[in-house]
């Protein structure tokens, strides 16, 4: 049976206002026969769907939100996406101006409603003013408002569209008919300064916030200021070219000057040079590069210049993935947001239920003024009302959070790893290539007396550089400088225990103690009495043999990051238990764990065991993360509650795991879980103000304190204050940019 192709699309989402516009759009999506999830994000305007090609184009889902008000841009050529950038500049820029416009005319609008009330025919001065600004400035709210009505739907443009609407309609009212309220005992109230000057608090918050919003996603921004716009082409002949970098092509040879940015990956053909690699990595020091070093996109070139051969091209780099993965976990929900979601599509009816409930109360029980007073109570209810720090409380702090991550060189996958993250009680550790580097090296060599000769040099190097084992590697790193290649005879490998051949008419073999056995050779107690005690250090023994004799032995070890033992000393610190799983054998496993302070390890474990060891310690309620780069761990990562991959290892282990480190530092994970839990101590702080805000300013405004106190709300004051929860919101979340 065939599976249904799913693909996951991220659309940028137009003529969103506040956050009841994201759950309309959110919804209208989801009900769609071919959509399998949307989820929007009102901090990126965009939205992510996950949906079946078979059963629902985009241009079909397009259709639908412009049916009720919106706009999803779903081309995805070069020109659409400059299209997006420039609608997102012109409303920008078109907000400043109306906001400008607005404080202009809502300054001397306020001065003379609050202080000047007394100068004869001072109401049609305030009219004149205050006409501009509610019904020019302030139209879109109007537009908006209408947009959601004709769908049944209603959104935070309803709430300033009554609020000042209702106020502006009552004050003209009352000043062309003043006798319909003289007449029956009461004073003709004109609030023109209560709702231009709503109008241009609300302009003024939208405004300050669309600019706070726009710095949360500078991380992207500098990733994608990253690749450079043109390229050096190296043509057959050796002749020069510099074209566009979209016109790069598999297999093209590219020349990088001094100071220039790598465009495309690749690997090094000719020259040689440092690589700035920090803006990907997170690692200051610069790289070495030479002939078969891999180059990749984004990175700058120091002082040396080299040609290189593009393997990977387009949206096919590492530095394109990066900044699709930063793109969709910013625009990725955590768990959190979901039950946000669902209060602020009630929030804005409820609301409304309130202000009406809020003016009934009023016109039975306020008296002679009741109505008036309830109409004024009712406005104030409508303005201070505020479901946009709500819908901004949690993207805003995870978009800052992801961009952070991506700048100290951790790659995020979604909202729900970065939120989990702050709980982790459990880090398993992979030995081979996360601890330690992965790469063995010799770290001591010893000859037998007098063996120590240029030709059994030579016979033990050639001998190794005939070997595929990667131990072997070592060997020959070691004698490179101090021995050449000579011919050897009847070369034979044999698996598990090493390799042997002829040399000059003698047999000459390297390899482990077994095979040194099994083909009879002496050894002397010296080099006995060294190699044990090698092995009692963990480290593994390579002997070298010839005329019946060991003539040398060889101790390899894989050596740990210089940096693994202050970073598991900070997750112990932070609380949390580390583990050591390796398939490697006892001796070495206590060895490394003895060296980087972890108490508890298992060796000669398998792939299948390491997932095994998860859902052990998952079933005694740990939240448990999985630090791995192999293959080997993919099972493990996609087993644990947060996932990392060491970004040096393999593309399995990384297209698992949830989350990424671009180096082999390990001291990257207790920062990447410092970062979640500021992340989320940001999302708490920001629910717990907007909450707090609704639930005290929506009583005050509707009169609770006026029967104690005498005191009522004035709605520019509830203007300013709904603008300010907006902007706070985003502001406490931009402070984890500057948070180390």
């Amino acid at each position: 049976m065939q599976t249904e192709t799913i693909l996951r699309k991220q659309f940028p989402v137009t003529d969103m206002t506040c956050a009841a516009c994201a759950v309309s759009v959110e919804s209208i999506l989801g009900q769609q026969p071919g959509v399998v999830s949307a989820a929007v994000n009102f901090a990126t305007q965009s939205v992510q769907v996950a949906y079946k090609p078979a059963v629902i184009t985009p241009a079909e889902m397009k259709k639908a939100i412009q049916g009720i008000g919106y706009d999803l841009m779903v081309e995805e050529t070069e020109a659409a996406k400059e299209n997006v950038e420039n609608l997102q500049r012109e409303r920008y820029e078109n907000l400043r101006r109306r906001s400008i416009w607005a404080i202009a005319l809502a300054v001397p609008l306020g001065i003379l409603g609050m202080f000047f009330m007394d100068i004869p025919n001072i109401e049609y001065v305030l009219w004149a003013l205050s006409t501009p600004l509610v019904l020019w400035l302030g139209r879109s709210f109007f537009i908006n408002a209408w947009k959601q009505a004709r769908h049944g739907k209603a959104n935070m443009d309803t709430l300033v569209a009554l609020s000042t609407g209702i106020a502006y309609v009552f004050s003209v009212f009352n000043l062309l008919f003043p006798e319909f309220w003289h007449s029956r005992g009461m004073h003709a109230h004109v609030w023109f300064e209560a709702a231009g000057v709503v109008v241009a608090f609300v302009l003024l918050g939208k405004w300050l916030e669309e600019s706070a919003k726009a710095n949360t996603s500078s991380a992207i921004k500098k990733l994608m200021g990253l690749q450079p716009k043109t390229v050096t082409v190296v043509h057959a002949g050796g002749h020069t070219m510099e074209i566009p970098v979209a016109q790069v092509r598999i297999g093209d040879l590219l020349l990088v000057k001094p100071g220039e940015k790598i465009p495309v990956d690749g690997l090094v053909q000719t020259g040689t040079s440092y690589v700035d690699e920090s803006m990907l990595s997170g690692e200051p020091v610069p790289v070495p590069k030479a002939t078969g070093d891999q180059v990749l996109a984004g990175t700058i070139n120091q002082k040396g210049s080299f040609q290189f051969v593009a393997e990977k091209v387009g949206g096919d780099t590492l530095l394109a993935n990066i900044i699709r993965m930063v793109q969709e976990a910013q625009g990725s929900k955590a768990p959190v947001q979901k039950l946000v979601d669902r209060i602020a599509g009630i929030f804005v009816p409820v609301v409304i239920g309130i202000a009406l409930l809020t003016l009934g109360v009023w016109w039975i029980f306020g008296g002679e003024n009741g109505l008036t007073q309830g109409l004024f109570a009712m406005v104030t209810v409508l303005v201070i009302a505020c479901p946009c720090a709500l819908g901004l409380a949690t993207p805003t702090a995870i978009m800052v959070g992801v961009g952070k991550g991506a700048e100290q060189g951790i790659l995020i996958k979604d909202a729900e790893s970065l939120e989990l993250a702050h709980n982790i009680q459990v880090v398993v550790l992979d030995k081979t290539g996360t601890i330690t580097s992965g790469k063995p090296l010799v770290e001591s060599f010893h000859w037998e007396s007098g063996m120590d000769l240029p030709q059994w040099r030579n016979a033990f190097y050639s001998l190794e550089k005939s070997s595929e084992h990667p131990l072997a590697e070592a060997v020959v790193a070691y004698l490179e400088a101090l021995a050449a290649p000579v011919p050897l005879d009847q070369i034979q490998s044999i698996t598990g225990k090493g390799i042997l051949a002829d040399f000059s008419g003698q047999k000459v073999l390297a390899g482990n103690w077994t095979l040194m056995q099994e083909q009879g050779l002496n050894i002397s107690e010296n080099l006995t009495e060294i190699a044990r005690q090698w092995a009692s250090e963990a480290k593994t023994v390579i002997y070298f043999g010839a005329n019946q004799q060991v003539l040398a032995i060889a101790a390899i070890v894989d050596p740990v990051k210089p940096t693994s033992a202050k970073a598991i000393q900070e997750l112990q610190e932070m609380n949390v238990d580390v583990y050591l799983l390796t398939g490697d054998n006892p001796q070495t496993a206590a060895a490394v764990a003895k060296q980087v302070g972890i108490e508890r390890f298992r060796a000669g474990v398998l792939p299948a065991d390491k997932e095994q060891f998860i859902q052990e310690l998952q079933a005694q309620g740990k939240i448990v993360a999985m630090v791995g780069d192999g293959i080997n761990d993919s099972q493990a990562l996609a087993r644990a509650d947060v996932s990392i991959a060491m970004g040096k290892g393999s593309d399995i282990a990384m297209e698992v795991a949830k989350m990424t480190l671009m180096s082999s530092d390990l001291s990257k994970i207790p920062a990447a879980i410092r970062l979640s839990r500021r992340t989320v101590t940001a999302i708490r702080q920001n629910l717990f103000w907007a909450f707090i805000y609704n639930i005290i300013g929506i009583p005050i405004a509707a009169g609770a304190l006026y029967p104690s106190l005498g005191f009522l709300l004035d709605p520019m004051i509830a203007g300013a204050a709904m603008a300010l929860s907006s902007v706070s919101v985003v502001s406490n979340s931009l402070r984890l940019r500057w948070v180390h």
